[in-house]
């Protein structure tokens, strides 16, 4: 008999009332809004309401570098958090909201697998509460405002051939990824080239995730920079006197959203800045609610430990003030076979039958980015934990050699069985996570905020990445140098590249040495708090493939809906 899909393990849980699952948490029904029987936001009040209490041990979820294969990161997040309960524990979980663009292309939903997942599934993936519709008026709105500027005689010297702010949609498009504006009629605007990012790589999502309290939102949307005069002087959302207007639009969306698992545990669900194109993680509010909501909070940080994790420790953690207790690094046999360079592995396609026959020394020679994942995350001063997530046909002999990975660097581990199993199937993990966090803590981040800005970059890179040097592109270092003259040196960096290896190149698995970060462009996300740096053909717009997820959601006779993974 056939494993049941996502969705039908959902529609056959008993969910309870949301004000229940909040009690959990200690927050009262008055400080909620409710969006049905099962979903709510939590009033921003809520962070003062529970300052005394005592504060839950904050455990940070990553991952070795992902394959096409997928490793269960928020599903081992969700079984996590689950099996706290099995123990006689409360835990709280914290991960991003689902963009529609992964939903309906190849990636699919956000909300865990199996009997570890969030619920209810269709609100989640289907823009939930409407913050990124919310997001993506925010931002367009700016957009408008920078044409319209433009088209009224722009009386900031705004150079048209330097601005940065372009348009955003919840939905992969590659057609517009670059496309000119104001053609027609001279009342039709002022002609120039322009695009669209997804909305997830948006600032305005990025500032939604990093920022601590509605004032600090308002403050920091007066922080965008959309471009710069022909003097080099940039050009701020304060000075167009749009940044009022972005936050009333967003003055809901900030409210934490709150589901929970099919256990019931609490989750709080909110913003879904991109992983590999922006800082990758949930956000700051729904931490510091969730901080105080339990014994543990159990966030997750967007791809390997490189990138979400890198920029949980270096961004996130230094915006909200929380330091983490312990790291869980999830990992796959399939993984680390892939990563032992030996198996093409193409998304959407049948596994390549080798990569399913018994071959522990495989496991070994991929577990070189295990090993560097590990490495990073003790980087931070943070004790990590290997969680292998099982499969049915992993052999022993194959869980096994992570567990001597593990082992040979003194790193706790557990094989997990949480998509099957649900939270008992994590006990082990749940235990080995309680131990780690109770271990003194030496947390620190890999680079001080007064550096300069290449300084910080060569150090994520190096230290990191484990690259030889960086390579800046003549355009990179213009733009580098503008960005400490005009006072942004003290930003941390967000470095966009391929999500597929630790390195700049996708083909190179395993843990890459001899080889330099290129850079080719930088960016000043000035209101999220952070230069973002592309390295490579990284895609701001994804683009659909030839078998989309939106070629097979549907709405059945009945009005449900089907084909949603």
């Amino acid at each position: 008999m056939a494993f049941p899909t996502a969705l039908e393990i959902a529609r056959q849980a008993k969910l309870e009332p949301i004000s229940s699952v909040a009690a959990r948490l200690g927050i009262g029904d008055h400080l909620l809004e409710h969006y049905g029987e099962h979903v709510a936001k939590i009033k921003l009040s809520a962070i003062q309401e529970l300052a005394d209490r005592p504060r839950a041990k904050y455990v940070v979820t990553t991952a070795v570098t992902p394959t096409p294969l997928g490793e269960g990161k928020t599903t081992t997040t969700v079984g996590l958090g689950q099996a706290f309960a099995h123990i006689d524990k409360v835990a709280t979980v914290a991960i991003r909201q689902a963009s529609m663009g992964p939903t309906f292309g190849i990636k699919g939903g956000a909300a865990g697998g199996g009997y570890s997942q969030v619920v209810p599934f269709e609100s989640l993936n289907l823009h939930l509460t409407g913050d990124m519709h919310a997001v993506t008026a925010a931002h367009n709105l700016l957009s408008a405002m920078v044409d319209n500027h433009l088209d009224k005689g722009n009386a900031l010297g705004l150079d048209q051939h330097a601005i940065t702010w372009r348009r955003v949609l919840d939905v992969n498009d590659r057609v517009l990824r670059n496309i000119v504006v104001g053609l027609g009629t001279k009342a039709d605007g002022i002609p120039r080239q322009t695009g669209f990012d997804i909305t997830a790589a948006s600032e305005v999502m990025a500032i939604l995730a990093l920022a601590t309290s509605l004032q600090d939102m308002r403050a920091r949307m007066g922080r965008i920079v959309v471009g710069y005069t022909s003097g080099g002087e940039p050009v701020t959302a304060e000075q167009l006197h749009g940044a009022g207007s972005m936050t009333v639009i967003m003055r809901d969306a900030i409210k934490p959203n709150l589901l929970q698992s099919l256990e019931g545990t609490p989750v709080l669900v909110h913003a879904g800045p991109f992983g590999n194109i922006a800082h990758g993680n949930s956000s700051v509010v729904a931490d510091l609610i969730g901080i105080h909501g339990g014994d543990y909070l159990i966030t997750e940080s967007g791809f390997g430990a490189d990138m979400g994790a890198e920029r949980f420790f270096n961004i996130k953690c230094r915006t909200s003030g929380l330091v983490p207790d312990a790291a869980v690094v999830v990992t796959t046999v399939r993984a680390l076979k892939a990563h032992s360079g030996r198996h093409r592995i193409v998304a959407g396609r049948p596994l390549p039958p080798a990569l399913l026959e018994e071959n522990p020394d495989e496991v070994l020679i991929g577990g070189a980015n295990l090993r560097k994942q590990i490495e990073n995350i003790r980087l931070h001063g943070v004790t990590p934990v290997v969680a292998v997530n099982a499969f049915p046909d992993d052999f022993p002999s194959e869980h096994r050699a992570i567990e001597e990975i593990a082992s040979s660097l003194g790193v706790r581990s557990a094989v997990c069985t949480h998509f099957t199993d649900g939270g008992r199937g994590a006990v082990e993990l749940a235990e080995a996570v309680a131990e780690a966090a109770e271990e003194p803590g030496e947390f620190r981040f890999a680079y001080e905020s007064s550096a300069p800005l290449r300084e910080k970059i060569e150090t994520v890179a190096t230290r990191v990445y484990g690259a030889d040097g960086v390579d800046y592109l003549p355009l990179a270092s213009r733009q580098l140098d503008m960005y400490e003259r005009a006072g942004f040196g003290g930003l941390p960096v967000c470095i966009a590249k391929t999500h597929l290896s630790i390195s700049s190149d996708p083909s190179l698995k395993g843990a890459p040495t001899g080889w330099r970060l290129p850079v080719r462009e930088a960016r000043a996300s000035v209101g999220a708090g952070f230069i973002y740096l592309i390295s490579g053909d990284m895609r701001t717009m994804p683009g659909l493939g030839s078998d989309p997820a939106a070629m097979h959601i549907d709405i059945d006779e009945h009005g449900e809906i089907v084909g949603l993974a």
